[in-house]
């Protein structure tokens, strides 16, 4: 019954612990996906007017930093200012790719549309992916049947008359395996966070041009 039981709760952690190894290959995932669009359009503006250009190019710099921010940033009120300001941006990246679209509606310029249009689902593919965690009531069931567990592996250890030291070893290692799956599931806590590196790379590269002007 005892080996049943660590055999179920065993299966039990492995399988979650795949689930936030795999939310957490998601986050990285899009944030790459992310960072190639926005320097794909920083690239397809070049294919507007020049002042249109110069405007779109501008509203990309500042709209990086922000998503930088977004992926960093542990605090909430600095999260929900983030969040305004991405929305703001992403309204007005919109609007200077909307004027010249409609003024010359030809393939060129639709390609800059069609970027600028990537850049927005990009965005909104990273916030489901950061809002996707594992559900509390799963939470719930894995405690209950780690009390279980620990209670059965505690009966079954006075039946035998074992040491008392061994009782702390289940539930030193089950808490260890919940710490270690909540880090990872957590994209704001924890030790285990996820870096933009590709954002960052971006955003020090469209950099370089404006610094030599």
């Amino acid at each position: 019954m005892v080996a049943a039981i660590l055999t179920i709760m065993g299966l039990i952690i492995g399988f979650t612990f795949s689930m936030a190894v795999g939310r957490y290959d998601q986050r990285k995932n899009y944030e790459e996906e992310e960072a190639n669009a926005i320097g794909t359009e920083y690239l397809r503006a070049g294919l507007l007017p020049a002042a249109d250009a110069k405007q779109v190019r501008m509203l990309l710099t500042r709209y990086v930093d922000q998503r930088i921010v977004y992926y960093v940033t542990r605090n909430d009120r600095e999260l929900q200012q983030t969040n305004h300001r991405t929305a703001q941006l992403q309204t007005d990246l919109w609007t200077a790719v909307q004027a010249p679209g409609a003024a010359q509606p030809n393939p060129v310029v639709a390609l800059a549309v069609g970027g600028m249009n990537d850049v927005i689902n990009s965005q909104g593919y990273s916030q489901a992916a950061w809002w996707n965690r594992i559900p509390s009531s799963a939470w719930a069931l894995m405690g209950a049947i780690a009390i279980f567990s620990s209670a059965m592996v505690g009966y079954g250890a006075k039946s035998f008359k074992a040491e008392a030291y061994f009782l702390w070893v289940l539930p030193v290692v089950l808490s260890i395996s919940f710490m270690l799956i909540a880090d990872i599931d957590s994209p704001r806590s924890g030790l285990i966070l996820l870096k933009p590196q590709n954002l960052i790379s971006l955003a020090n590269s469209i950099r370089v041009p404006q610094s030599t002007q």
